[in-house]
C-alpha cells in the first residue's frame, strides 16, 4: 500500500549508521522530518541526493526541520557512506524492506539495487505526509523540493 498526502506514517524503528535503534517518533520530536529513500549507498545518483541534504543544512534548520536517508544497506555500508561524505543527519537500515513497503517504496518487480523507488517523505510531527516527491531522474532536486512544500505550507 503506498501512501499519499495526508496519510499517518506508522511508527517504525530502524538501526541508524552507528547501529543505535532510530524511532520515527522521536526523529519527529525536534519538528518536522524529509526522509528520503534511496536505492544504495555509495552509487552515484545516491551520493548526489543525499549530499543536497547535506548542502542544504543550513536551510533545514532554519525551518527546523530534519533529515533522514533510508536505504536497504546495512549499517556498516550506511556508515561508510556517511563518513566519506560528512553527513550530519541519520542514514537508517532496512535491508528487510520493512518500512520500504509500509510506505510503498518498495518496487514489486525487484530490480536489484534499484528495488526501492527514490522517493522522498516530508512527514509533520503529527506523523501525516505533508509532500511525496518521487523523482528517478533528478535526485538532487529532492532536498530544495521537499524545502518548498514546507515554505508553502506555512504560507
Amino acid at each position: 500500500m503506498a501512501l499519499d498526502i495526508g496519510d499517518t506514517v506508522p511508527d517504525f524503528e530502524l538501526p541508524d549508521q552507528d547501529g543505535t535503534p532510530r524511532r520515527l517518533s522521536t526523529l519527529l520530536e525536534d519538528g518536522p522530518l524529509v526522509l528520503f529513500f534511496y536505492p544504495a549507498a555509495l552509487s552515484g545518483g545516491c551520493t548526489k541526493e543525499a549530499c543536497s541534504f547535506r548542502d542544504l543544512a543550513a536551510e533545514y534548520r532554519k525551518a527546523g526541520v530534519q533529515r533522514a536517508g533510508i536505504s536497504r544497506d546495512l549499517p556498516a555500508k550506511q556508515k561508510k557512506f556517511a563518513e566519506l561524505n560528512n553527513f550530519d543527519y541519520p542514514l537508517l537500515s532496512d535491508p528487510d524492506y520493512q518500512v520500504a513497503e509500509a510506505m510503498g517504496v518498495k518496487r514489486k518487480l525487484p530490480l536489484g539495487p534499484m528495488s526501492t523507488r527514490r522517493m522522498t517523505f516530508v512527514i509533520g510531527t503529527d506523523r501525516r505526509v505533508i509532500e511525496i516527491i518521487h523523482d528517478e531522474r533528478s535526485p538532487e532536486d529532492h532536498a530544495a523540493r521537499a524545502l518548498d512544500a514546507l515554505a508553502a505550507k506555512k504560507s
